[in-house]
């Protein structure tokens, strides 16, 4: 694995936990449960998929995966966004 995949690994690898540690942290309500839920799927997905990715067959399907990377991490955002402008965390957290 080279020097730029494996920094790759670690860091979204270290984006779920941190995911991790912000959705432990939410309040315990239902609209937090249901965003935190969402998000921790979303951002823990990108780190699971980068290293799908990683053992590609192919360079089409290293690309096809990496897409999907970019939708989760995308999406995780989405999920971040909602959580502040609910003001269920600090945007400063974040």
């Amino acid at each position: 694995m080279s020097e730029q995949a494996n920094e790759i690994r670690q860091r979204t690898r270290e984006f779920g936990l941190r995911a991790i540690r912000l959705v432990r942290s939410l309040p315990s309500d239902m609209v937090a449960d249901t965003l935190g839920k969402q998000l921790l799927r979303s951002a823990t997905s990108v780190g699971a998929n980068y290293r799908a990715a990683c053992r590609a067959r192919s360079a089409a399907e290293f690309r096809s995966k990496l897409g999907i990377c970019e939708e989760e991490a995308d999406e995780s955002i989405y999920w971040i966004e909602l959580l502040v402008d609910s003001k269920l965390v600090d945007a400063l957290r974040v």
